[in-house]
């Protein structure tokens, strides 16, 4: 079952086309990496998807429920966590999730039970200061806890590692990856490296439509374009290889990349065994979440 489907969504604002007849599809209890370059449309996606963003074309699904602009009954069933969230910074953790859940109509014994075990999901259970001395990354964490509050059925997380460093990077990535059997993620960023870690699938946007998407281990094994690292041991031999073949090209002082399928792989093999030509490594460049983006992209 898909817990999101898009179809067909178009949005412009004034002459400009930030939209245009995007499809997606996230599965349920997938966390699902939602791709593209600053400034492309996630954003906008994701306030049509929350039905604060009048759509000029499309239809959009959150658990088999229509999304309908300025009705937004479909957002009991999602947590949002935008890029930057917002908090009273008088307020400590439990008196801001205490404020959510009332807001949300939760029963008092729920909401201090739930509280609990969210704080301590995200690290911050033993935190009793105000939020305003919090750093970004416990801010980003509580901004996680009050999203999963009400246990949606789908968290939309936008660019939440962005402004991060390292370590809050890697905090926030294993709690995305912790809460997958209790809600479907659907994460924004242009951060491919936090895509390869922990996301199940994977959507590419571009030019306003999802030019891509599928399992991140299906779309990995489409090659569509093979290629081959070699590193030489002499710098002559890395002059005679860029001489004797084509489509190839040097990444290093020794090291050659070859494109084509895997006869190119043998036929360079052949020649290395011809020559006697001594050699570091000679290896298949396995296909990234980066290269296949950079593919898809530049078509």
């Amino acid at each position: 079952m898909d817990m999101l489907k898009i179809t067909n969504l178009k949005k412009s604002f004034g002459n400009k086309k930030v939209l245009c007849g995007l499809d997606l599809s996230v599965p349920e209890h997938s966390v699902t990496g939602f791709i593209g370059r600053n400034g492309v449309g996630k954003t906008t996606t994701m306030k049509a998807v929350l039905g604060l963003l009048r759509a000029d074309d499309g239809e959009i699904y959150v658990s088999g429920e229509r999304v309908v602009y300025g009705e937004t009954s479909t957002n009991r069933h999602i947590g949002y966590l935008p890029d930057v969230p917002e908090f009273y910074p008088f307020m400590t953790p439990r008196e801001y999730l205490k404020l959510c859940g009332e807001s949300c109509g939760m029963k008092k014994a729920d909401i201090e039970a739930r509280s609990e075990e969210l704080l301590r999901l995200v690290g911050l259970y033993e935190e009793n200061r105000r939020i305003k001395g919090f750093s970004r990354g416990m801010k980003q964490r509580l901004g996680i806890a009050q999203a999963l509050l009400c246990r949606p059925k789908l968290l939309i997380c936008d660019e939440p590692t962005s402004a991060l460093d390292p370590v809050g990077r890697k905090e926030i990535l294993d709690i995305l990856i912790s809460v997958k059997e209790q809600t479907t993620v659907l994460l924004s960023t242009h951060i491919l490296s936090d895509v390869e870690r922990i996301c199940t699938d994977v959507a590419f946007l571009n030019d306003g439509k999802i030019v891509m998407q599928g399992k991140v281990d299906g779309l990995k094994n489409i090659r569509y374009a093979e290629e081959f690292r070699l590193e030489t041991v002499r710098e002559k031999d890395t002059k005679v290889f860029l001489e004797t073949f084509e489509k190839v090209r040097q990444a290093g002082k020794d090291t050659l990349i070859f494109s084509g399928d895997e006869s190119r792989m043998f036929e360079v093999m052949s020649y290395i065994t011809e020559h006697k030509i001594p050699i570091h490594k000679f290896e298949r460049i396995e296909p990234t979440i980066e290269s296949l983006f950079m593919e898809v992209t530049s078509r």
